[in-house]
């Protein structure tokens, strides 16, 4: 046992000091390696990606069922600041950081709506569609990379995409940082929280410092790994079962069952071949009069699909995406980056014929989903809904 243990720690080790290149090694081998990793998985728990957050150090996940386990609990506190927090969040909810005054960054992640839009693909500025669906905000800070294409290194870094984007805000820090010095109460709480003007790095740091509060922790399946056995039903923990017995979670797993690695999307069959075939007798009704524009707009979200090949160039890295996490999944449809899955069992069964090379039972499917729906947790101390986008509250009301 002694050797098993040590082999673990040199394990987590060699993640820590160089992540990328140790999951890059397992993604081009994983059709070969996904039997002997699952194996390890299940029995000996997978390490998560070097850790970003601030979770609190009194904190400490106790007892043997978290510690057994390839899912690891969200920590229950933060350490964060306040003041930041407080500022953050009203930048965060303000479309004065677009271009025309209209989008705020809760435009495409509501956290009414689980921390996104529940649209295929977002819409910015003047109505313009997106290329891309818009991931969820909530627990973002646990990503070891931001974006699909994991082109960001954190989420100071990320803020900047969206802003610049023509397609979603059409901004610039420079008319930005103007309309900030003209608002009286923007340079009241910044003097507060910083002791300074508004600069584009103190606008990164205190929307960071607010996305980072949008963790939501104590899940049932959360409480189940910290000991609680009567969290889940039966039926649930067969669904966890199967996770594990089919192969999920040699993907989805850690603190947020998700976004510590990249995996290309079609490893055991061509999804993006069998997609396109399906939409081809639709595009074949649309008018001439549409055609130039549409044609531009299918380029834009072709080029989408590549992932992260469009970060590196790499032939490798063609459709390959950052894994997403699984956290309160059952709030964000429709799932996939094309936000073509519009239901969690549909997402499920294109996963396992995709990524794993089977076909499901439909029995296996819904227990699957129900294990899933145990992953959403709280937020400010309230357990998230799928009734909230229904439900007519404001994010104001959740404080």
């Amino acid at each position: 046992m002694e050797r098993v243990n040590r082999t673990i720690r040199a394990w987590r080790i060699a993640i820590e000091r160089d992540p990328e290149r140790i999951r890059s090694g397992l993604n081009r081998a994983f059709p070969l390696l996904l039997g002997g990793a699952l194996a390890f998985t299940i029995g000996f728990g997978w390490p998560d990606a070097p850790a970003t957050s601030r979770a609190s150090s009194s904190d400490a996940t106790t007892g043997p069922e978290a510690s057994a386990e390839p899912i690891r609990p969200i920590p229950r506190q933060m350490d964060l600041d306040p003041q930041k927090v407080a500022l953050g969040d009203r930048l965060f909810h303000d479309p004065q950081l677009s271009r025309n005054g209209e989008i705020s960054c809760a435009s495409c992640h509501d956290l009414q709506m689980g921390g996104t839009d529940r649209l295929p693909r977002s819409l910015g500025i003047d109505g313009q569609e997106g290329t891309i669906n818009s991931p969820t905000v909530f627990n973002a800070d646990f990503n070891f990379r931001q974006f699909w294409d994991g082109r960001a290194a954190d989420l100071e870094e990320q803020i900047d995409g969206p802003m610049n984007n023509p397609l979603e805000m059409g901004f610039n820090w420079e008319d930005l940082m103007a309309r900030l010095n003209a608002d009286q109460k923007y340079m009241e709480q910044f003097l507060l929280v910083y002791g300074e003007d508004p600069t584009p790095a103190r606008v990164r740091d205190a929307i960071a410092e607010f996305e980072r509060s949008l963790f939501t922790p104590n899940a049932r399946f959360d409480r189940y790994l910290r000991g609680d056995a009567n969290a889940l039903t039966p039926d649930e923990k067969s669904g966890y079962s199967l996770f594990k017995q089919y192969g999920c979670i040699a993907c989805h797993q850690g603190t947020n069952v998700g976004g510590n690695m990249y995996q290309k999307f079609g490893v055991l069959g061509d999804y993006f071949a069998d997609r396109d075939a399906q939409k081809t007798s639709q595009s074949r009704h649309r008018s001439s009069s549409q055609q130039g524009g549409d044609d531009a707009h299918r380029a834009a979200v072709a080029k989408a699909d590549l992932g992260r090949f469009n970060v590196t160039g790499r032939e490798e890295d063609r459709h390959k995406f950052k894994v997403p996490s699984l956290r309160n999944v059952e709030l964000t449809p429709p799932y996939f980056h094309d936000g073509s899955a519009k239901t969690l069992q549909e997402a499920v069964r294109i996963m396992g014929r995709y990524q794993l090379g089977v076909t499901l039972p439909p029995r296996d499917v819904d227990q699957i989903v129900l294990f899933l729906k145990t992953l959403t947790g709280e937020y400010r101390g309230r357990s998230l809904q799928i009734e909230d986008a229904r439900s007519g509250s404001t994010q104001n009301d959740a404080n």
